[in-house]
């Protein structure tokens, strides 16, 4: 008995598949990936300066962490584990001005002024520190009835600023800090 073998005919190549499926996989990353890309990228562009926008024009206590920049440039070491921070930066031809206020503890209070050049030992109560102008400024009252508010002054030398600090020792486990940074030109 034979048996008929079919032979491939000569001229015809070999029957392969074709994966058409993978080829419009890879022309959909090709196009997506940079399309969203461009997408994401714009979109980020666009808000990059409102932060500084709002920043700029803000007319009171902004309710945030001022950046490591201007606690750089004020030396206002605002201490970890603070709360209720806020800031507010005024500028004028002759001087700028920060204003920063948090609530800290004790220990807080003490690593603050000694990172800011001041000794916490001179901190007293009646003790002058935040001016009633600079407290008038970002509405702040340190006059308040019922409250026991100490003070000192950092001078700085040169062209460092000089620091302000004012704290209502009122509760003595989440002291109040009031500090105000100010360069002269």
């Amino acid at each position: 008995m034979t048996t008929l073998v079919s032979l491939p005919q000569p001229g015809t190549p070999p029957h392969r598949p074709r994966h058409r499926w993978l080829a419009a996989v890879v022309v959909v990353l090709l196009i997506a990936v940079p399309a969203g890309y461009l997408v994401l990228s714009a979109y980020q562009s666009r808000d990059s300066g409102k932060d500084k926008q709002r920043a700029a024009a803000a007319t009171g206590l902004v309710w945030q962490w001022p950046s490591k920049l201007e606690s750089r440039i004020y030396e206002v070491p605002v201490p970890g584990g603070s709360t209720y921070v806020a800031h507010y930066e005024a500028n004028s031809w002759q001087r700028s001005t920060f204003y920063v206020q948090f609530r800290t503890s004790r220990r807080g209070l003490e690593r603050f002024v000694e990172e800011a050049g001041g000794d916490p030992g001179a901190l007293r109560e009646g003790a002058p520190g935040v001016t009633g102008r600079q407290a008038q400024t970002v509405g702040w009252d340190l006059d308040a009835p019922g409250r026991r508010y100490a003070g000192i002054r950092v001078e700085r030398p040169g062209e460092r600023p000089d620091l302000a600090v004012t704290v209502d020792v009122t509760s003595e486990d989440r002291l109040r800090v009031y500090a105000v940074s100010t360069v002269e030109f």
